[in-house]
């Protein structure tokens, strides 16, 4: 979660604990289930915790048949390239969804509320979603994760999707370092057997990109029901962190994909970073990314095996 107005936070989560009505997204650093991981960052999630996310999830969307995926998007293949030109005026504005992209859910406190973003990476299985570490472990790993992709006004069009193994560098784990600030969790579906992959397509990862690219960030504001986006040019901010100017990307899209070669027709991209890093995510102007080079690559890779 992005920290900005952090006293202005701890002062509606007291009124909303003193109503009794403590809603998880808006909250997900606080308040809920953890456990801890190996020594490594590592973290294999029980499925009775896994379980008990998705039964919880049932009172907060609604499936849907989604439309089927192209052979293309499929595969994530890329095609013609949007140019993905600077938004004018520089901030956020509402989006449509991506089959790839949704919302992680807290299921904690009886009310499931979203309250960071995830996108599908590929991956030899299939299965795996990509989001900053301060989304899933917070002193230790959050137990009661959902992810949606897709997600739009209450509807889960590609299922709901609850972990199976989450993994953060141990720099993160043992003292948050901002340069890590990248968590891949591996998720099966709640009903179903399809790998998640096959069923929303997924984004490209590429480590070591060059440090300025026109990119393209979408994500779920904490009390939105749609994505909001912005492109704009990433620069380097540090030897560890990307910067994006970009106003209105509030709490709730903490783990938004940076994406640069994005397919106009599909959407699907590459992805480069992910919406967290120095300050937790940024300020009500600039967000950052933890830099995709070699910690980050050995990371997927050791989520990957």
């Amino acid at each position: 979660m992005r920290l900005r107005h952090l006293a202005l936070l701890v002062a509606v989560v007291a009124a909303i604990a003193v109503a009794g009505l403590l809603v998880a997204g808006r909250v997900p650093a606080t308040g809920g289930p953890t456990a801890e991981g190996d020594s490594t960052g590592h973290f294999e999630q029980p499925r009775d915790q896994a379980d008990a996310a998705a039964e919880a999830m049932k009172s907060a969307v609604r499936a849907e048949e989604p439309a089927p995926l192209s052979a293309p998007a499929a595969r994530g293949a890329a095609g013609r390239r949007d140019p993905l030109p600077a938004s004018e005026p520089l901030a956020a504005a509402e989006a449509e969804p991506s089959p790839a992209i949704g919302p992680l859910f807290y299921t904690a406190g009886g009310v499931p509320g979203h309250g960071c973003t995830a996108s599908v990476v590929h991956s030899r299985r299939g299965d795996l979603i990509a989001t900053a570490a301060h989304c899933v472990h917070m002193g230790g790993f959050r137990t009661d994760i959902a992810f949606v992709p897709g997600y739009r006004d209450g509807k889960a069009p590609y299922g709901v999707w609850v972990p199976v193994s989450a993994d953060v560098a141990p720099e993160w784990a043992k003292g948050r370092d901002p340069d890590h600030d990248v968590a891949f969790l591996r998720v099966r579906p709640a009903e179903g057997t399809a790998p998640l992959e096959r069923v929303t397509g997924a984004e490209r990862v590429r480590f070591d990109p060059p440090r300025e690219r026109p990119t393209r960030v979408l994500g779920y504001p904490n009390e939105a029901e749609r994505p909001v986006s912005c492109q704009n040019s990433t620069a380097a901010e540090s030897a560890g962190q990307l910067r994006f100017d970009c106003e209105r990307l509030p709490n709730g899209t903490s783990g938004s994909p940076f994406l640069t070669d994005v397919d106009a027709s599909t959407g699907l991209g590459t992805l480069v970073g992910v919406l967290g890093g120095k300050d937790e995510g940024g300020d009500e102007e600039t967000s950052y990314s933890p830099y995709f080079g070699a910690a980050a690559r050995k990371l997927y890779e050791r989520a990957t095996k």
